[in-house]
C-alpha cells in the first residue's frame, strides 16, 4: 500500500499499483515524503478522489489500537506501545533531587506555594498517553483522508471488582473510612500482628513494610503489610524472608488510568475533528465473536471502525513510543568512595543517535545502545536482538530517531473470497 497525498500535502486515497508509482518517481511528478509508512507527493494538479474511511481506535493504558477502514477494505493498521516508564523515571528524579538538596542545600522555610494546579491537570504518566493517542490519530490523518473516527472507552467499577457484592449506599464507605491515615488502616487490617513471625519475636513495635519498593508500588495498602520491628530490620539485611503467602494485592492501575483519560481524551478529540463518535467494550467483543475474528489490537480496532469484514493484506505497523531525552538527573550510579558517576550518553556517537533507523546486512532495525568505541546494540521494536556489538561502519543509517519509532511487520491472513484491488483514480 503507497499513500497519496495532492500537491498541497493533503491526503489522498492510497494505491496498491506500484508500476504507477515507480514510473511517477522516475519520471519526477511524485517525491517521497515518507518512508514508513511508504508516502508519496505528487507534484502536478490532480482531482481529489476520496471514499468514506472510518478510524477505530482501540485505545488502552500500554497498546493502542489503530485501524482505517472502508467498507471492504483495510486502508491502515497499527499496535501503538505506550510508555510505562514515566513514573518510575519522576520517582527517581525526586529521590535524587532531594538527596542533593539535602547535601548542597540549608534548610530554608516555605514563603509561598507555586504548585497550584491548573483545570483539567492530569498526572505526567496518564497526560504522556493522552498526548500519545491523540500524535498517533493525527499522523494517520496526515496520510490517510479519514472521514470519522470511533472511540471505544471502558468504565471500570474498582469497588465491585474489590466486592462484587457492593450496592447503593456501599459505594460511599471505603475501605479506609473512619481511619486517620493509611498506616492506622494497615495496622488494623492486620489485628495488629506480625504477618511474618506473628508474634513470636515477642517484639511489641510495629512497622508497616513495602512489600513492592516505594518507588514502584506506592503507598496503596494492598502494597503494605504489618511487621515487627525484629523482622522488618532483618528482613532489610537479609537475614529474614517473608513468607511466600505474602504477595501484593490486586493492582488497579490501568483501571484508574483508563478512568480518568477516557473523557479527557473524547473531549480533545472532539476539539480537534469534527466526527466522533463512542463506543463500548462489550460493542466490540460481541462483533469480534459474531465474524470469528481473533482478539488483538488491531483487530478490535477493525471491528470498532465498523468495517470487521474489511480485507487486510496482513500488514500492520507497529509504533512504540520512547522518551525524547537523556536525563543525568535520573540516575544514581555511584563508583569508590560514594562519588557519583555521570551516566548519561553523549547526544552523538559517530554520528548516530539513540534510536535511530538504521539498515545492516539488509535488515532495517533501531539502535537501543551505543557505546563511545562506535559500537551498537541494534534491534527490532519488540525486542529482538539482532546484534549487540555492530561497529558503526557497518551500518548505514535511514532515518534519525523521532519520538514514536515505526516498523512495518506482516501477519498471516486467513484465505477469504474477496479481491484485493483497490482503484488509484487520482493517478
Amino acid at each position: 500500500m503507497v499513500y497519496v497525498l495532492n500537491i498541497s500535502g493533503q491526503p489522498l486515497m492510497p494505491t496498491e499499483n506500484r508500476a504507477k508509482v515507480r514510473i511517477l518517481l522516475k519520471s519526477g511528478k511524485a517525491r517521497v515524503v515518507k518512508r514508513c509508512p511508504f508516502t508519496i507527493q505528487l507534484m502536478y494538479n490532480t482531482k481529489s478522489y476520496t471514499q468514506e474511511i472510518a478510524l477505530g481506535v482501540d485505545s488502552g493504558s500500554k497498546h493502542i489500537g489503530l485501524s482505517a477502514t472502508t467498507k471492504d477494505k483495510v486502508l491502515f493498521e497499527s499496535d501503538v506501545e505506550l510508555r510505562n516508564d514515566i513514573v518510575d523515571l519522576l520517582s527517581a528524579r525526586r529521590q535524587n533531587r532531594s538527596a542533593r538538596r539535602n547535601r548542597k542545600t540549608r534548610y530554608r522555610r516555605q514563603r509561598f506555594s507555586n504548585r497550584e494546579r491548573k483545570d483539567g491537570w492530569l498526572a505526567p504518566s496518564v497526560q504522556n498517553k493522552v498526548d500519545t493517542h491523540l500524535t498517533a490519530i493525527r499522523k494517520i490523518h496526515e496520510i490517510l483522508p479519514v472521514s470519522k473516527i470511533i472511540v471505544e472507552v471502558a468504565s471500570f467499577d474498582i469497588q465491585k471488582i474489590k466486592n462484587p457484592a457492593i450496592s447503593g449506599a456501599d459505594y460511599q464507605k471505603g475501605e479506609q473510612m473512619g481511619f486517620w491515615n493509611v498506616r492506622e488502616y494497615v495496622l488494623f487490617r492486620d489485628g495488629h500482628e506480625c504477618q511474618c513471625c506473628h508474634g513470636r519475636s515477642k517484639d511489641r513495635i510495629l512497622n508497616v513494610h513495602h512489600i513492592e519498593s516505594r518507588k514502584t508500588g506506592g503507598d496503596a495498602p494492598n502494597n503494605l503489610i504489618t511487621l515487627c520491628e525484629t523482622c522488618h530490620t532483618g528482613y532489610h539485611k537479609g537475614a529474614v524472608r517473608l513468607p511466600k503467602t505474602i504477595r501484593r494485592g490486586m493492582l488497579f492501575r490501568d483501571a484508574a488510568f483508563m478512568g480518568i483519560m477516557r473523557w479527557a481524551f473524547y473531549d480533545k478529540l472532539k476539539e480537534i475533528y469534527p466526527d466522533v463518535h463512542l463506543t463500548y467494550g462489550y460493542i466490540t467483543k460481541n462483533t469480534r465473536i459474531r465474524h470469528a475474528l481473533p482478539k488483538d489490537h488491531c483487530v478490535d480496532a477493525r471491528c470498532i471502525s465498523g468495517h470487521p469484514d474489511a480485507v487486510s493484506d496482513g500488514t500492520v505497523y507497529c509504533q512504540k513510543k520512547v522518551r525524547c531525552h537523556n536525563r543525568q538527573i535520573h540516575k544514581a550510579n555511584f563508583i569508590r568512595g560514594g562519588k557519583r558517576k555521570r551516566n548519561q550518553s553523549p547526544y552523538e556517537v559517530m554520528g548516530f543517535r539513540l534510536f535511530d533507523k538504521v539498515q545492516w546486512k539488509g535488515r532495517e532495525c533501531f539502535i537501543f545502545g551505543r557505546r563511545s568505541t562506535g559500537r551498537m546494540d541494534l534491534r527490532l521494536l519488540d525486542g529482538t536482538k539482532l546484534n549487540s556489538s555492530v561497529g558503526y561502519k557497518n551500518i548505514h543509517l535511514l532515518e534519525m530517531r523521532k519520538n514514536i519509532l515505526i516498523e512495518e511487520r506482516r501477519k498471516a491472513v486467513p484465505p477469504t473470497g474477496k479481491p484485493l484491488g483497490f482503484p488509484a483514480k487520482h493517478l
